[in-house]
């Protein structure tokens, strides 16, 4: 394998993609083509003239229409390409085929904590998550206090204590399906398995009632659970002492697990990018797609979500669906986003953002194009709500807006218990409770934010490692980060303030 400056990637394409900054006048022998004019390292130059008004295409599909003409060795990007719309061919399940799963007896395992009620955690955390924003300052000041007394100390088989606070919770409506997102949201946290212990704090008089969610979700055990109010407790530093000492009695219990051997079907990873560039649907992306195939072949699952960022390139999920019912409800999903984005006086269009369109991403279609390739080449067996259980086994899809932070806000609480995150530009997101590994589309950035980047991708443009490689890497980083490894963004601490619901309601 040799590093290229150029790449062609379908034969159909009317674009190529520069893997290094070109200059005027430079030719660029992959594909026999001078380039007319500066060329940035990972945009797109024309391979053949197209005229105003005809389709752009790269990865054999298209990713806007011309703008103005452009000539052949042209700089291609937003001055002279825009959106426009065309015909998709859903084709529901004409691609989907079985799955070559590997046998039982043959898969992978990782060092889990297996729990009560049978969910299997990658952390062995302690939470305190809150109804309302009201009681928000108090869930800090009860993991302050613990911290302070050195309480976590005697319980080195506990990862830490997190405190899940959130804007919301009041002063909305209670029967529509915006509150019944934020109660699952929160619900999806407060019994997630990486938690081996949780305490619901409310104020007391919101309209999030934590009794009538307990009603609809269920009450679990009193030996791992907690309920209580500010006001019940007769204000925050009463607050404060019954939860500590709460926190003392179950500690024992939770620091009493071990991990244990369990099969990789037991883990379901968050699929996400963010900071995209031109790399990641050529590196990054696709190799993390290998990884995701390798994890549902042993059982396991990979949720897509980010709903905007697959605007585009949906059918290349439809065509893969199990059913047509599975395909509609995800073209459901993009027809709500079209109407939410207009209700709005938005569109679709608005992602890209700067960063991406500064590492060479055009428009929504192009970064769909790329995005989707996470989620490798199986069936989609299952498209969910935000923040909506996750029931099936294999790739599925959940909705979400395409704001990392709380796209996977809503992952963790549909059950992720490990997130994967590739960027190109370099982000620097942390999650807690769950474990996220940060994906590096190329070499640069890699080296140059070292201290957050987990897996450089970045070598499969340089020509040290195929896709095949990378995947394969991916996978062993699931599985050993899921048995206790830390990822970068443990080591330093991120992941305090990353839990963003989706706020769809009217807040009055």
């Amino acid at each position: 394998m040799t590093a290229t400056t150029s790449i062609k990637l379908s034969e159909t394409d009317n674009v190529a993609m520069v893997l290094a900054n070109i200059a005027k006048g430079e030719t660029l022998e992959t594909i026999c083509l001078t380039a007319r004019e500066p060329i940035p390292r990972g945009h797109k130059l024309a391979v053949a003239p197209i005229k105003e008004g005809e389709p752009v295409i790269k990865y054999g599909q298209i990713i806007g229409f011309a703008s103005a003409h452009i000539a052949p060795g042209e700089h291609v990007h937003v001055h002279n390409v825009s959106m426009g719309d065309f015909e998709r061919d859903y084709a529901y399940g004409e691609r989907a085929q079985p799955t070559d799963m590997v046998p039982e007896a043959d898969r992978a395992t990782f060092q889990g904590f297996r729990r009560e009620d049978g969910q299997v955690g990658t952390r062995n955390f302690i939470g305190i998550v809150t109804s309302v924003n009201c009681s928000a300052t108090a869930a800090r000041l009860i993991a302050k206090e613990i911290e302070k007394r050195g309480i976590l100390d005697d319980y080195p088989n506990v990862d830490g204590i997190v405190p899940i606070v959130h804007g919301a919770g009041c002063c909305i409506g209670t029967d529509d399906e915006a509150f019944r997102m934020l109660q699952r949201t929160i619900w999806g946290h407060a019994r997630h398995a990486n938690f081996a212990s949780m305490l619901m704090l409310g104020l007391g008089c919101e309209a999030n009632q934590i009794p009538l969610m307990l009603d609809v979700m269920g009450k679990p055990s009193e030996e791992t659970f907690h309920y209580t109010t500010l006001q019940a407790e007769g204000g925050t530093r009463k607050t404060v002492e019954e939860c500590v000492e709460w926190f003392e009695s179950v500690l024992p219990r939770a620091n009493a697990m071990r991990r244990e051997t369990v099969p990789a079907s037991e883990l379901t990873v968050g699929l996400q990018c963010g900071g995209s560039d031109g790399y990641s649907g050529i590196t990054a992306n696709p190799a993390l797609g290998i990884a995701v195939d390798t994890l549902v072949r042993h059982g396991g699952s990979g949720v897509l979500a980010e709903t905007p960022e697959i605007y585009g390139a949906e059918h290349l999920l439809t065509g893969r669906a199990v059913s047509r019912d599975v395909g509609e409800k995800l073209i459901e999903r993009i027809h709500w986003w079209e109407d939410y984005a207009a209700k709005h006086n938005s569109n679709m269009n608005n992602n890209p953002t700067p960063g991406n369109k500064e590492g060479g991403l055009t428009t929504i279609l192009e970064k769909s194009l790329g995005a989707v390739a996470k989620g490798g080449s199986t069936n989609l067996v299952g498209v969910y709500k935000y923040g909506e259980p996750i029931t099936t086994k294999g790739f599925a899809f959940m909705d979400s807006p395409g704001y990392d932070p709380c796209s996977i806000t809503g992952e963790v609480a549909s059950g992720c218990n490990l997130v994967c995150f590739t960027t190109g530009r370099g982000s620097c997101y942390g999650n807690k409770p769950v474990p996220s590994i940060k994906l590096a589309t190329n070499t640069p950035m890699f080296n140059h934010m070292a201290e957050d980047m987990d897996v450089n991708c970045g070598t499969v443009v340089d020509g040290t490692e195929s896709l095949e490689d990378v995947g394969e890497n991916i996978f062993q980083k699931i599985l050993a980060v899921a048995s206790g490894d830390l990822t970068k963004s443990e080591e330093i601490g991120v992941g305090d303030t990353e839990f963003v619901p989706w706020q769809t309601w009217a807040q009055m």
